[in-house]
């Protein structure tokens, strides 16, 4: 079970464990004889496993070692182990193929926090048009949510008492984590600010080093800001969203660059250094922001798919300017598009260029290309769901859910 701090791990896998072993807890220990971790009754949940790295490989052998074995171990972490060139430790890993499956866990979605009115299931739209219907509409609230965010720890408090949690993850992850990766805690703060300024953009390494370091006279080479993006992205804080193309072994899905979020909306709103007041008052930023809290649940449902793709959602960008939000395809090749407007009076353009992509994809018969099953203006301040005309939809955020 991998996924960002505090959203939950520990205590899901308890949930479905008998025992545990801490490793944080007993690091010299766990330093000195890594074996013992696995000893307890099965299942057995190993916490924060990475930061003894030999674990993952302890545990495979125990697999192979006892035959049908399922479920012995849950292991549960923060972060990925760095695999640099030349790192022994990493060239020992085994990858876990055949052995050992990932679940991956992301603060929690409107759904999961009781703040989505779960009516429309993403799931059951790629097999019928949703049921028209009408959800609460109410934008102080939508924009408490998006400061809020999903962690479990800040579900009974407001907003501003919320923004605390965040934070002190961003102040954990800068002044405590980054250190540890000898990465500087001051440019480590300017590149997670720059992404918060930058969301929903492909900004460029000449982008971000301008953010974060301006007029400062220091310096970052792109392998630098390689190197802190590959922190963030190992300690699941920056959230990428790969670019999509037909077919699926288009090239252009590696070489288009990914659009960048991070992991919850209240880390923008945090990292920005903005309130519930301040973001009523910069509608432009909310509408951001929106986006990621959007972009947070949508992949938290097409993830729970059961033909979710490894990457569940792309978007797409192509060279005469078109670009939608978002593209959910399946294993099976069906496929929807997604845009997403903080109101209603957006909805007709959006519409239209939903339907300018679905006619430059599908009219042409050499290209082979599935229509898509449906496409879907996701909307924060509406409260209608509605199906604008046929496989076109309009669903407010607080109806969705898997």
């Amino acid at each position: 079970m991998e996924g960002t701090k505090w959203c939950g791990k520990t205590w899901t896998a308890r949930q479905h464990g008998a025992s545990i072993s801490y490793v944080d807890e007993q690091l010299a220990l766990a330093q000195d004889d890594p074996s013992l971790m696995l000893l307890g009754e099965k299942p057995h949940i190993i916490d924060e496993w990475q930061r003894v790295p030999a674990i993952w490989n302890l545990v495979r052998h125990g697999i192979d070692e006892t035959r049908g074995l399922r479920g012995g171990w849950i292991l549960t972490g923060s972060s990925t182990p760095p695999d640099r060139q030349g790192d022994a430790e990493a060239a020992k890993r085994h990858s876990g193929a055949g052995r050992i499956g990932r679940i991956r866990m992301s603060p929690m979605t409107l759904s999961e926090s009781g703040d989505s009115e779960n009516i429309v299931s993403l799931a059951r739209l790629f097999e019928e048009p949703p049921a028209a219907a009408i959800v609460e509409d109410d934008t102080q609230r939508l924009v408490e949510l998006a400061c809020r965010g999903g962690w479990p720890e800040a579900l009974d408090l407001g907003a501003l008492d919320a923004q605390t949690i965040a934070r002190e993850y961003l102040t954990a992850v800068c002044h405590e984590s980054a250190p540890d990766h000898n990465l500087d805690p001051f440019v480590t703060e300017r590149v997670i600010a720059s992404l918060a300024r930058n969301l929903g953009q492909a900004a460029t390494y000449g982008t971000i080093r301008e953010d974060a370091l301006g007029s400062t006279g220091f310096d970052l080479t792109d392998r630098q800001i390689g190197e802190y993006l590959s922190f963030l992205r190992r300690i699941y804080l920056l959230a990428e969203v790969p670019g999509w193309e037909p077919p699926s072994r288009s090239k252009k899905r590696l070489q288009t660059k990914p659009k960048r979020y991070l992991a919850d909306p209240s880390l923008a709103v945090a990292a920005l250094g903005l309130s519930p007041q301040g973001l009523m008052e910069d509608w432009q930023t909310f509408g951001l922001i929106f986006e990621n809290l959007c972009l947070r649940d949508l992949t938290v449902y097409a993830r729970a798919h059961e033909l979710a793709r490894p990457i569940p959602v792309r978007y797409y960008r192509d060279d005469s300017g078109l670009e939608v939000d978002a593209i959910v395809e399946l294993a099976d090749g069906r496929w929807a598009a997604f845009e997403i407007k903080t109101s209603e009076s957006k909805v007709a353009p959006a519409v239209a260029n939903l339907k300018r992509l679905r006619k430059k994809l599908c009219e042409n018969p050499r290209a082979h290309m599935k229509p898509p099953v449906f496409m879907a203006v996701i909307t924060g301040i509406g409260k209608y769901v509605r199906v604008v005309e046929e496989g076109i939809y309009v669903i407010p955020i607080r109806a969705l859910t898997a």
